[in-house]
């Protein structure tokens, strides 16, 4: 059973930048699709940004386009999400999520295996 622990969450203003971050208990992180997904209070839950195994093609919401970026490091066994230009919109709880499909999945529920999530405020 995969396990994945998420981290770097915390309270910021509009306009400033977090960095969230993934441990992933595998040793083959690079035979997984990994994706970031965030679920807001009395809102549905949504993909943020998918990077696909072959850690080239990408995804992101149109939300956060141009100031989300999504990373990895196989070696690390570490996915990560830069978030710059925040907004208080992108208050939620940010998931971490793999899946061994070969493509990202378009819906959040499909993807196997999920992390707890790390909270992130963003003030006005």
């Amino acid at each position: 059973q995969l396990q994945l622990v998420e981290s770097g969450g915390g309270l910021v203003q509009t306009g400033e930048s977090l960095r969230l971050s993934c441990l992933v208990s595998t040793s083959y992180l690079d035979y997984y699709t990994l994706a970031w997904l965030r679920q807001a209070p009395g809102k549905e839950r949504e993909v943020v940004s998918c990077l696909a195994s072959d850690g080239r093609r990408t995804n992101y919401a149109d939300s956060v386009k141009g100031r989300f970026t999504i990373s990895r490091d196989n070696n690390k066994k570490m996915v990560y999400l830069q978030m710059d230009s925040l907004r208080p919109e992108d208050t939620a709880d940010y998931i971490c999520a793999a899946e061994t499909d070969y493509n990202c999945p378009e819906s959040p529920y499909d993807y196997d295996f999920t992390g707890r999530g790390t909270r992130v405020t963003v003030s006005s």
